[in-house]
């Protein structure tokens, strides 16, 4: 189903991800065979597009302008991302002309989570109040006299101390004294599965220069070493000031790139400052997703239907986006089977080229938006 698949990719600091834009989709259908297995082969930089991870730009359910699923380049799905939104934030202004001053009411699995247009073009963010209960992290080091879950963990036969904050999203953030020298592959890795953080955790290693300037290194959970990550940086920040290491907002250099990073008193949300860019446009070639591998693995075994769920035709309602992520597991009745179809259609009656130019028609449309955009105004 995802042959002549049309996707942009955008950079936030390095993070990069291709974005999809599926608002288009009736609320609660989503793009027809995009599991796992589709996510890592358009991940692969060799043998694919490449990228950090994918972003879906969906209808909203919960009164949002719109939704986003975000996934990370192993194919599993994080609560959020914030390089993520920031180039979701980017790609939106781009695709519909918008110009500062503009904002997004932007569903997402950590809630409600509000990008903006600054006046220089880049993205301020606002996160939210960070986590620091340890359940909603979640970890087992438990809450210290600083404010937030701080423990020594061992890992790699080296005694760390840890500090951990959530952002919708797990972090643990290890003060060092020297962040170059710091074997983040080995450690990084180990930190990310730890039992101390029973739905693994992003890693940050930080070393901090001046109260309001600080270094970081990024061990991303499920992608790896990446050259950013703006909710790590927003975790990093709460957990350094709650430490005493830090002013309430700072720069936080990563490899990518600088993040401007605040956590306001009076409301307790963490914004979040920064660029993102588009890299380029694209439809994926046929030849990556040949029909015998568009099947998928064997059906996941059914959810039990919640308790909200509505009989439909004498048969449960389920959220296909969760429970079929393995395979349809309702083929003799699949709730999205007239969605496939309809995609399989428009893609049966186009040849390549045809999708080709549809492609080069948005890519168009958006370089229109951006040279509108970096054009001064009249005087």
């Amino acid at each position: 189903m995802l042959q002549g698949l049309q996707f942009s990719k955008y950079q936030g600091l390095g993070n990069d991800f291709l974005v999809l834009d599926a608002r288009s989709l009736e609320v609660g259908e989503e793009v027809p065979g995009l599991g796992p297995e589709a996510v890592q082969r358009l991940c692969d930089r060799r043998f694919g597009v490449g990228g950090d991870g994918v972003i879906l730009a969906l209808p909203p359910k919960e009164g949002g302008e719109l939704r986003m699923r975000i996934f990370n380049a192993d194919g599993s799905e994080p609560e959020m991302c914030g390089n993520g939104i920031r180039c979701l934030a980017r790609f939106l202004a781009d695709s519909d002309g918008d110009v500062c001053p503009r904002s997004w009411q932007i569903e997402t699995l950590a809630g409600r989570i509000v990008p903006s247009l600054a006046d220089d073009g880049r993205i301020r963010v606002d996160m939210g109040p960070p986590f620091l209960a340890a359940e909603a992290v979640p970890t087992t080091l438990v809450v210290g006299e600083q404010g937030l879950p701080v423990g020594e963990l061992t890992v790699g036969g080296q005694r760390l101390a840890v500090a951990a904050a959530g952002m919708g999203n797990p972090h643990a953030v290890v003060p060092v004294a020297d962040v170059a020298a710091v074997d983040l592959d080995g450690l990084g890795s180990a930190l990310e599965v730890h039992e101390a953080f029973p739905a693994r955790t992003n890693v940050h290693f930080v070393q901090v220069l001046a109260p309001d300037h600080l270094v970081m290194r990024v061990w991303e959970r499920g992608a790896g070493p990446t050259l950013a990550c703006g909710t790590g940086a927003c975790a990093t920040l709460v957990a350094c000031h709650l430490l005493g290491l830090a002013d309430r907002r700072a720069r936080l250099d990563l490899p990518g790139g600088p993040l401007e990073i605040e956590w306001d008193p009076s409301t307790d949300h963490v914004f979040m400052t920064g660029p993102a860019e588009a890299v380029f446009d694209g439809v994926v070639a046929p030849s990556l997703f040949p029909q015998s591998s568009e099947q998928g693995p064997e059906p996941a075994a059914p959810a039990a239907p919640g308790p909200a769920e509505t009989a439909a035709e004498g048969l449960p309602a389920i959220d296909c986006a969760t429970v079929c992520v393995g395979g349809c597991i309702r083929p003799e009745a699949c709730a999205s089977a007239e969605a496939r179809a309809r995609v399989t259609a428009l893609l049966e009656g186009r040849s390549l080229d045809d999708l080709l130019a549809m492609a080069s028609a948005s890519l168009e449309s958006r370089s229109r938006g951006r040279l509108s955009r970096d054009e001064p105004g009249p005087l």
